[in-house]
């Protein structure tokens, strides 16, 4: 959806227009850890989320066809190169963030995963952002 929002960056969802903002690239391990580090610094965040506290460490992810997060440790890995680059943008830093931010002890794509992910989303990208999720994600049965 994001993606379809072309260089007018609007999209149709629910009967609605909405204008979606530019989603960020990244480069290098080193800017996603600068992201991430800069996300979970947000006023906003740090108010919605006790566990934004918790130190992140940022690593290069061996293989392309993956991102993840390591609860224990506090782990975000992402693929560098060339074939992994669909992991470095935004949307699936977030994810992984949330990953982080979600209690301890929740199933890993559970509800409580959801909803922490689609808050994030509002807070970082924006409500516009946060209600295609929301409708994506119920229209999928995921709410």
């Amino acid at each position: 959806m994001v993606e379809r929002a072309g260089t007018s960056r609007t999209v149709q969802i629910a009967g609605a227009e909405l204008t979606l903002p530019p989603e960020a690239r990244f480069s290098s391990v080193d800017a996603v850890r600068r992201y991430v580090d800069d996300v979970l610094a947000l006023p906003s965040v740090c108010e919605s989320f006790p566990q934004a506290q918790r130190p992140v460490t940022v690593r290069r992810r061996r293989g392309s066809t993956a991102a993840h997060y390591e609860r224990d440790g506090g782990v975000i890995a992402v693929p560098e190169s060339v074939d992994g680059s669909w992991a470095m943008r935004e949307l699936v830093v977030l994810h992984e963030i949330a990953h982080h931010l979600d209690p301890v002890g929740a199933p890993a794509h559970g509800r409580g995963f959801v909803d922490t992910l689609i808050e994030l989303v509002g807070l970082v990208l924006g409500p516009e952002t946060a209600l295609v999720y929301r409708v994506v994600f119920g229209d999928s049965g995921l709410l």
